[in-house]
Parts: C-alpha cells; sequence; structure tokens
C-alpha cells in the first residue's frame, strides 16, 4: 500500500491511472446529460419538483469474518428510496438504472479486484440490458419485489436468473421467513441478505434448518448491525458478511494507550511538526532502524530510474520534504499497530474520507486541501489504534483548525468532514445529507463524483 501511497505523493502515476478520472468524470457528465433524473412521464413522485429528482449515491462497508471490506453496497440514499417506495416499477427501474449506470460510467470494475459490489433493485429489473455495463464476476444483485402485480413470475425469475448467474453475476436474496414469495428462487442464491432487527437465537435456528434443506450453499450478509456486541451474536449463527454501523463504533478504550510502534512515529510527528532541524530528525529516525529501511525501501521504489540511488536518510528527507514526510507518517501511524479486525477496514474509509474532503476543496490553497485530508484521515483514528482520540492527537501537534474539527466537532473544516461522513451512512436520509452538501456549496453531482472517486483512490493505492 505505501509504494502506492508514496507514487502518489510523488505525483508518479501510469498515463492509464491518471487519465481514470478524468474519463470517468467525462463519463459521468455525459450521463447527466443523457439521463438525468427527473420523473417518469406522467407520474408524480411525492416531494420532489416538476423538473429533477435531487439525489445522492451512499455506499456501505460491507465485512468478512476477519472484519476486513469484502465489498460495498452502493445504493441511493435512503431519503430518495423512502420517497420512491411507493411508486410504480417504472419510477423504480428509472432509479435502479440511474444507479447502475454510475457505477458503470465511474469504472468501479476495475479497481474492485476480489471485493464484491452489493447493488438491490427491483426484481423486473434483472432483465434490464444496462447490467451488462457491470463486471459481472464482482456484482452481487439482491431483487426486490414490488407492490404491484405486474411482476415477473417465478419462473420467469428463474430463467434470468440462471442466464445472469451464467454470465458471472451472484445473486443475494431477502430473508425467506419474511419475503416468503422468493423461496423457490433459494437454489439460486450466493447469499441470504437478513436485517439484525429481527434476528435472534430461535430465528436464526429455524432459518439454517431451511437454507439446510433449500440453500446449503448460501452465505448469511447480516444487515444493519448496530453494534460489536451484535456483530459477535451475528457471528457465532455463523454468519460470513457483516453490514452496520457497529463497523465505526466506539467502546470504552480510556486504558489504552498507543502501541510502541506508533508511539515512536508519533514522537517524530510532532517534533517534524516543530520545524525541528533537518539533522535532528534523521537522527531520530535512524534509533528506529525498521523504520528507516522502510522510509527508503518506499522511497527508492518510486525514485526515477536515472536518479542517483537514495543511500541515506538525509538524502531521503531532502527528497520527501517536509510536507511529503508528514503526511507519509500520519499514514504509517494510522496503520503500523492498527492490522487487525476492523483497523484496515476503517483506515480504508478513513482514507476515502481524506481523499474526497481533498477533491471537494481542489479550488483551494495547497495548505487547506493537506489540512482537509488530515482531519478525514484522523476522523478514525481512534477507531483504528483502539485509543481514545485525546491520546492519538496529542503527540501530533495539529493546527488549531485541525484540531478543532477532530475534538470539538466545530471550526471551518468541519463541514467537509460531516458531509463525507453523510455520503457513507443512510440515516437521516436526504435531509441531513442536503444540508451538509448546502452548508459547504457543493452539488450533488459533485458530492457523489467526488465520493466515487475518493472510494476508487483508496481501492487502488490499497492493492
Amino acid at each position: 500500500m505505501f509504494k502506492a501511497l508514496l507514487d502518489w505523493l510523488f505525483g508518479r502515476r501510469s498515463d492509464a491511472k491518471a487519465a481514470a478520472p478524468a474519463a470517468a468524470r467525462q463519463a459521468f457528465e455525459q450521463l447527466n446529460r443523457s439521463a438525468p433524473l427527473r420523473e417518469a412521464a406522467g407520474e408524480e413522485i411525492p416531494g420532489e419538483d416538476s423538473t429533477a429528482v435531487i439525489t445522492y449515491l451512499c455506499r456501505e462497508a460491507v465485512l468478512g469474518r476477519d472484519q476486513r471490506i469484502a465489498g460495498y453496497q452502493f445504493m441511493l440514499h435512503e431519503g430518495t428510496r423512502n420517497r420512491i417506495r411507493h411508486s410504480s416499477r417504472r419510477v423504480h427501474h428509472l432509479y435502479a438504472e440511474v444507479l447502475v449506470r454510475n457505477l458503470a460510467s465511474a469504472g468501479i470494475g476495475q479497481l474492485l479486484g476480489h471485493r464484491l459490489a452489493f447493488i438491490e433493485v427491483p426484481d423486473s429489473f434483472l432483465s434490464h440490458p444496462c447490467l451488462a455495463e457491470l463486471p459481472a464476476s464482482n456484482i452481487v444483485l439482491i431483487p426486490m419485489p414490488h407492490a404491484a402485480a405486474d411482476g415477473p413470475g417465478i419462473e420467469a425469475l428463474r430463467g434470468t436468473m440462471t442466464q445472469l448467474r451464467q454470465a458471472g453475476f451472484r445473486f443475494g436474496l431477502p430473508d425467506p421467513m419474511i419475503i416468503s414469495e422468493f423461496v423457490p428462487l433459494l437454489p439460486l442464491a450466493d447469499m441470504i441478505v437478513l436485517r439484525a432487527p429481527t434476528l435472534d437465537a430461535r430465528r436464526g435456528m429455524q432459518l439454517g434448518q431451511m437454507l439446510g434443506n433449500t440453500a446449503p450453499q448460501a452465505r448469511l450478509l447480516v444487515r444493519d448491525l448496530p453494534s460489536l456486541e451484535d456483530f459477535r451474536f451475528a457471528f457465532k449463527l455463523g454468519a460470513s458478511l457483516f453490514q452496520g454501523p457497529f463497523i465505526t463504533s466506539r467502546e470504552d478504550w480510556s486504558e489504552h494507550e498507543l502501541g510502541p510502534n506508533t508511539a515512536r512515529i508519533a514522537t517524530l510527528i510532532g517534533r517534524l511538526r516543530m520545524d525541528g532541524d533537518t539533522r535532528e530528525i534523521a537522527a531520530m529516525l535512524k534509533h528506529d532502524g525498521a523504520l528507516s529501511l522502510r522510509l527508503l525501501r518506499y522511497v527508492n521504489s518510486v525514485a526515477s530510474p536515472h536518479a542517483e540511488p537514495i543511500t541515506s536518510i538525509e538524502h531521503t528527507l531532502v527528497m520527501l520534504g517536509h510536507d511529503r514526510l508528514y503526511r507519509w507518517l500520519v499514514l504509517l501511524a494510522c496503520s503500523t499497530d492498527g492490522s487487525k479486525g476492523r483497523a484496515s477496514a476503517m483506515l480504508e474509509t478513513a482514507l476515502v474520507r481524506a481523499r474526497m474532503m481533498e477533491l471537494l476543496a481542489e479550488n483551494q490553497p495547497v495548505a487547506q486541501r493537506e489540512s482537509l485530508f488530515l482531519v478525514g484521515l484522523l476522523s478514525l483514528a481512534d477507531v483504528i489504534m483502539e485509543v481514545p482520540l485525546e491520546k492519538v492527537l496529542a503527540p501530533l501537534a495539529l493546527a488549531p483548525e485541525v484540531q478543532a474539527a477532530l475534538r470539538d466537532g466545530q471550526g471551518p473544516l468541519r463541514p467537509l468532514l460531516e458531509l463525507a461522513i453523510a455520503c457513507e451512512h443512510d440515516g437521516g436520509g436526504n435531509e441531513v445529507l442536503q444540508a451538509a452538501a448546502e452548508r459547504c456549496g457543493v452539488a450533488p453531482e459533485q458530492a457523489t463524483h467526488c465520493h466515487l472517486q475518493a472510494l476508487m483512490w483508496a481501492m487502488d493505492i490499497q492493492q
């Protein structure tokens, strides 16, 4: 991961990767011109005006049993989904198509790697041709029934799902004890999607017996897990995939201290922030042989093939410069002692926040963008390290506006952090997200675009 980060710090990216964001932006803009969100002809969507529907895409991480990110669910925000809940199939299809085409135009398939993208669509949408634009091997389609009686029959759905499975798509089916009409389709399910509020030990045993007879191949995905305690309960029930607020939940870490490696890096960061002399900082690095070797190896790996080989810490510091060294050390501190459980998932989420905030401030001075990146990166530092936030931030000698955003939830940098967080969660509906965007002077399309670009960037640098 850190080689890719240094590639980024030095601005060394392949032509293909450098062109990707511009190409994605072009595709996104073309989508908005050719297929803007709008009301279906002759239908009225409650709460929307007659010209356009404001909508946002959001995502939620899906963790595996190792608590690392196994994929993401991409969806329209809760407010949009609630607004169209009682609309016709035609309206549901319109929004599903916008979701699919946004993901396809953003090139999500290039960077998912082994991860999965979970997409909920109307059952009748499974025959829509736009699904062919998605990377089938990475996609889990979750068909949902519609109240109208004009949908496809079970045999028609079975045939469509069989064809899509042959093309490489996977399927998640909703809880068969709640949506019983899909029970005949269970043999085609790769996953069963449950919701934590409806799950208890008794229902878990009943469901296990049902699936053992009809879908022994299917894994359980449990959504809406509010806490780590709920995650542990679902884990014991045998679930394989987990989703919900538990991922970023905090516990009582008041007795925890920074790990020894992180503490050393944090001391170095604090000295660097106080404009320590280069020779003094080099001497501090030399006291940590492993850190020195790591820094030399990564800087040598991204240096120009025609450049003079870097053989000393002093030369490395000159080549990196103060700001790049500081960012590299902060990134390293956030990952050094946080390699287990949720830590890697939280580091990726923090990187997405940091990059999104930086992208949204592309017209601001460099110093402002650097501060925003740090706010996003450190916003989950306590969860990553399982140490109280005060102990994480104390040795970093952060600027007052960065501290205000992180410790007090205030200041000029806080609104963009709140917007980045709003793009991750369903809670609060469109009103919360739209209010956060308005405070930042950001349009829905720009928020969605920067969010997807930040996610792709974070996935890219960790491959």
